[in-house]
């Protein structure tokens, strides 16, 4: 089968792999219908996460590539002796994370810290994952969802991962309220599916922060109220005076970068929150001599998919209309160049870029 495969920082390659196979009786493999590129999946090709060839060779006693992707829909191939749930000719929505459902952290719904080989996110950084035309998936019983007939394809793919991500890490750790005043630092993919995801609970302000005109746009179509190009314009200070001088009750931090963390310690009122969603890979400057006295509360995470199902019923009502966000459409065979148009997404307009079998 034909897959895209990470060989180290800059070496990535599309190139012929063999065809997975059924390890655990909990596995099932997957034949791709539809996938997607995640940002995680460029900072691996960066060289953001050398794990990847270091736990290989330590348990392996070598490295020989790794098929990208962590999202996608398919069509059950195969299942394992253990699997109940799924059987050939299913179609399904593939999720980022897989779990046990028995561990300690799987009882808590920590699902992205399942304790379980096979659990956690690993599809495409730990195992081979979604970038190829077939992908073995563990704990099939808890890791895929059904993908009802009615739903775009579009928008199931973004179920894997951004959809929850943001849901869960940005509005429900931001603890967000009717009436609310929020702001989201970045609009890319994730950010703005914080803008989607947040209108759930119904704030009253969305403010939305980038640098990308485009982005900014498409973040006012689909729900924020207020957008501020932070090139132009400073940004807290902007922010303040929507805000009367008393800032926003949950700030949003959807980059990952020290400049955007640093927006969202400055803006955040007393009683307030900053849900960290972006994926940092160096420090920041935690200005703990102001911020201890605000009575606010910092938040992190990795997604748990432990409201995939809400946000699956969601987008079938019609609650979450997410087609915007799909703004790119390859064939397989063109995956190449889908990386350089997400790769350099400011030049082409892109948000997610679908890729289709």
């Amino acid at each position: 089968m034909k897959a895209m495969v990470y060989y180290g920082k800059n070496d990535l390659r599309f190139e012929e792999r063999p065809k997975p196979i059924i390890i655990e009786p909990t596995d099932a493999l997957i034949r791709l219908t539809k996938t997607t590129i995640c940002g995680t999946d460029l900072g691996i090709w960066k060289g953001k996460n050398p794990e990847i060839e270091k736990i290989a060779k330590e348990k392996y006693g070598s490295f020989n590539g790794r098929i990208l992707g962590h999202e996608g829909i398919g069509i059950v191939e195969e299942v394992g002796s253990a699997v109940k749930r799924w059987k050939k000719g299913d179609k399904v929505i593939i999720s980022c994370v897989g779990h046990c459902g028995q561990c300690e952290n799987c009882q808590k719904q920590l699902y992205s810290h399942c304790l379980s080989e096979g659990g956690s996110w690993i599809l495409g950084y730990m195992i081979d994952g979604t970038h190829a035309e077939y992908v073995r998936t563990p704990f099939a019983d808890n890791s895929l969802y059904p993908l009802p007939e009615e739903l775009d394809t579009d928008i199931a793919v973004l179920l894997s991962d951004i959809l929850p991500t943001a849901h869960e890490i940005g509005v429900q750790y931001g603890d967000i309220k009717p009436g609310q005043t929020i702001a989201i630092i970045g609009a890319g993919p994730i950010g703005l599916s914080n803008v989607l995801t947040s209108q759930l609970y119904s704030p009253a302000q969305i403010i939305v922060v980038d640098l990308d005109d485009n982005r900014l746009q498409i973040a006012k179509e689909i729900g924020a109220t207020n957008v501020i190009n932070s090139g132009i314009t400073d940004a807290v200070s902007e922010i303040m005076k929507i805000t009367d001088e008393r800032g926003v009750d949950c700030a949003i931090e959807a980059v990952g970068h020290p400049l955007t963390w640093d927006i969202c310690q400055k803006i955040v009122k007393e009683g307030g929150h900053i849900a960290n969603v972006g994926v940092h890979g160096q420090s920041v400057n935690f200005e703990i001599e102001k911020l201890w006295i605000k009575n606010m509360t910092i938040t992190t995470g990795l997604v748990n998919t432990n409201t995939t199902n809400m946000l699956l019923k969601a987008c079938c009502s019609g609650k979450l209309n997410a087609q915007k966000l799909a703004t790119h459409h390859f064939k397989f065979t063109e995956i190449e160049k889908a990386y350089d148009v997400f790769k350099n997404a400011t030049d082409y307009n892109a948000i997610k870029v679908m890729i289709e079998y």
